[in-house]
């Protein structure tokens, strides 16, 4: 698109600046532009900018915010103090609101955010040039106007303002053409028309001053914003910003002979009103975007906080309590993960809706980010109030979520705080009820609780053993326990799962389901993982010395380690360290490992069984089973997980799904470990239909390794290689 001439001026190129620090996308760009009737000159960066704009006068600047050396604003603001005629359009990558805000208030054109399409682009520079074109006539015009009444007739007419003059009864005596194509109404019919028949009436107030300014020059009224009524049709309401001027008429009195008399009598006022309503929809939008989670189109964190604050105050000022709801989302992560990230913004759309209905006028539900959402209660009468909210959310989310065809269901961990019995400020309130949500998670999920101090104690504790377990990683309190799996048919161990043990100095021996979590949520999962790897290989040279090199070691595998793609460097590497056979080795992984990314899991996994390490699916059945992946991936073995085990309570009993899993293994021939066999029943039932390796407090507990070295020497080992698993 070329740029338009303004009629009767000579054609010049418009120049443009193109200001990026990215060599690619300022290349893109200058192509982009180059060929459309443009001079185009560019600069990589903030420096480079300011020379140019020194050295040479530019039409427009297209201008990126994150230079290296000196902000797209900086520049902005170097302009207008040095009163650099160039128009502004902001291109930007960053996803805030005050960005473009601080544009468009230091006068951008446009503010486009990065990537822009080619037309987005093109179509705001025609339109920032042809704009800039048409201020440039109107200002060629406007120095003619004392010699040209013809000339002045045509800037006023072609304005893309609103010109008018009113008498001083406030009617109209001139206006000209804009008028009708803004406001639907021509010159004749408004002419002798008072000002007030165009003005919202709640904007009469302020037009009375507008209308009926008396003051001249600096003084005079400018930018007033002032809502008019349109008469085209479609009932809407318009926003103008009025920039008001005083004309005076110097009047010539009755005369007395060698004296004269003068007096300046109050005329008219003439005024320009420039339509700003497009601006301001604008600065709505962002403004409601800024304090608006876009997704949800809940109030957000900084909204919330207000509200909440606004809410304290009048509690205390009435002496009243208010609750404050921290909910938090069951198995999001889970369903994100699985059904991938666009199904689970449909997920969070769908309970925000559902979240919405259970709320009371006054109420305020707001996204805090991820599945966490906040809620306030302002005026609560008793606790029970609260009580009542917190079940109808729970309720409300009982009923499966559709999401293109898939019945997803989900619930909520509900912490509750109350002003002021549970904090007096924003951040204690928000903090107790976070840590109330934290219990429920901790109790199973699915529920709602009150703060009480007690929490925040336990809140502490997990701060303390979080810190303790990093010292203990340093100080070598981690030990390896090994709980024996033993052939039912022979009575013989046939190997072992290894299960890892703190020794805290003050609390004792704990087990891994006391700190694991924690080491999960706060990033040591990765160091003690390998720690693991190195204590395991440490521990099969023992056992090898000791008789049990047909063992076999299995490593459970955290999905963390797996995802960051260098876990089998390193079981390489420590399997060189200490001469171990990667044939000594089976690697356990969940079945979620497999959904959460299996293109990724499939080539790691292929890479171990390339090394030699076979893999085994641990807990089989508790996840998103799936028998495509027991085809697609290099498993060797599946583990019942003990919740089924758990419930056989009858030897002549029917376990479908105990029963099928078995077939699955029998039938895919995969080697088959029960778990958590506590009783003689549940070890007569899985034996009896076909399961023949188990482990559980039936036969042995967790050992330490110098017990499990004792039991190897009093039964050696089964000349068909028996197993051992470890598990992290």
């Amino acid at each position: 698109m070329t740029h338009p001439a303004a009629p009767g001026l000579l054609e010049a190129l418009p120049r443009l600046l193109l200001v990026d620090d990215e060599p690619r996308l300022l290349a893109s760009l200058h192509a982009l532009l180059d060929g459309k009737g443009y001079e185009l000159v560019t600069a990589t960066n903030g420096a480079e900018a300011l020379t140019q704009l020194n050295r040479l006068h530019f039409d427009l600047v297209l201008l990126d915010l994150r230079l290296p050396d000196i902000s797209g604003h900086q520049i902005m603001d170097y302009m207008n103090e040095k009163g650099i005629d160039a128009d502004v359009i902001v291109m930007s990558g960053d996803v805030g609101i005050e960005a473009a805000i601080g544009a468009l208030k230091r006068g951008a054109y446009d503010y486009l955010r990065k990537p822009y399409s080619r037309e987005e682009l093109l179509k705001t520079v025609g339109n920032a040039l042809t704009k800039r074109a048409l201020a440039e006539s109107n200002a060629r015009i406007a120095a003619q106007l004392e010699t040209s009444e013809k000339l002045y007739r045509y800037l006023v007419d072609s304005s893309p303002d609103i010109i008018y003059t009113l008498n001083h009864e406030g009617k109209f005596t001139f206006v000209n053409d804009r008028a009708y194509a803004l406001l639907g109404l021509t010159r004749d019919e408004l002419i002798g028309r008072h000002y007030s028949m165009l003005v919202h009436e709640e904007d009469l107030e302020r037009a009375r001053y507008v209308f009926n300014e008396r003051r001249v020059d600096a003084r005079a009224s400018r930018n007033v914003e002032l809502r008019l009524k349109c008469f085209n049709g479609n009932g809407l309401e318009r926003t103008f910003n009025n920039t008001v001027m005083n004309i005076s008429l110097n009047s010539v009195g009755m005369h007395v002979p060698d004296s004269g008399v003068r007096k300046h009598e109050f005329f008219g006022t003439y005024g320009v009103a420039r339509d700003i309503t497009e601006r301001k929809r604008a600065e709505e939008l962002i403004s409601y975007q800024a304090y608006h989670d876009i997704l949800t189109d809940l109030p957000n964190r900084v909204l919330f906080t207000d509200r909440l604050g606004l809410a304290v105050i009048q509690a205390k000022r009435k002496k009243t309590e208010l609750a404050v709801m921290f909910i938090d989302l069951d198995r999001f992560k889970l369903v994100n993960d699985t059904l991938g990230h666009v199904k689970g913004d449909e997920l969070l759309q769908q309970v925000a809706d559902r979240l919405k209905a259970c709320l009371r006028r006054g109420d305020t539900l707001a996204r805090q980010g991820g599945d966490e959402f906040t809620i306030v209660l302002p005026e609560l009468r008793d606790r029970a109030d609260a009580t009542a909210i917190a079940d109808k959310f729970l309720a409300c989310l009982e009923a499966p979520f559709d999401l293109d065809g898939h019945p997803v269901h989900i619930s909520a961990s509900i912490g509750i705080a109350v002003y002021p019995h549970d904090g007096e400020t924003i951040d204690e309130l928000l903090r107790h009820a976070d840590i109330a949500m934290y219990q429920v998670k901790g109790q199973g999920k699915n529920g709602h609780a009150f703060y009480d101090h007690a929490m925040r104690d336990k809140s502490h504790q997990k701060i303390v053993l979080e810190q303790s377990l990093r010292k203990a990683l340093e100080q070598g309190e981690l030990e390896m326990y090994y709980q024996p799996q033993v052939d039912v048919g022979s009575g013989r161990i046939v190997g072992a799962e290894g299960l890892m043990r703190w020794n805290h100095p003050t609390r004792g021996l704990l087990t891994a389901g006391e700190f694991l979590p924690f080491a999960e949520e706060n990033g040591l999962m990765l160091p003690i993982s390998d720690w693991m790897i190195g204590a395991l290989c440490r521990d099969l040279l023992a056992w090898n010395a000791h008789g049990g090199g047909d063992l076999k070691l299995s490593l459970n595998l955290s999905p963390q380690y797996l995802d960051r793609g260098d876990f089998f460097e390193k079981m390489r590497a420590a399997l060189v360290r200490y001469g171990i056979a990667p044939a000594q080795i089976e690697v356990e992984i969940t079945e979620n490992i497999c959904i959460r990314n299996p293109q990724h899991a499939l080539e790691q996994l292929k890479r171990i069984g390339q090394l030699g390490v076979s893999i085994a699916i641990d807990d089989f059945g508790t996840g998103y089973s799936s028998l495509s992946y027991l085809h697609r991936f290099p498993v060797q073995t599946i583990k019942i997980d003990q919740s089924f085990v758990q419930e056989i309570g009858d030897e002549a009993g029917h376990y479908p799904v105990i029963l099928a899993i078995i077939s699955i293994a029998r039938g895919l021939g995969l080697h088959l470990v029960a778990e958590g066999v506590e009783t003689e029943v549940q070890a007569r039932y899985l034996q009896a239909n076909g399961c023949h390796t188990m482990q559980g407090y039936f036969y042995h507990r967790p050992i330490s390794l110098a017990h499990f070295l004792s039991v190897l020497q009093e039964q050696r080992p089964a000349p068909d290689a028996p197993r051992l698993a470890i598990q992290a």
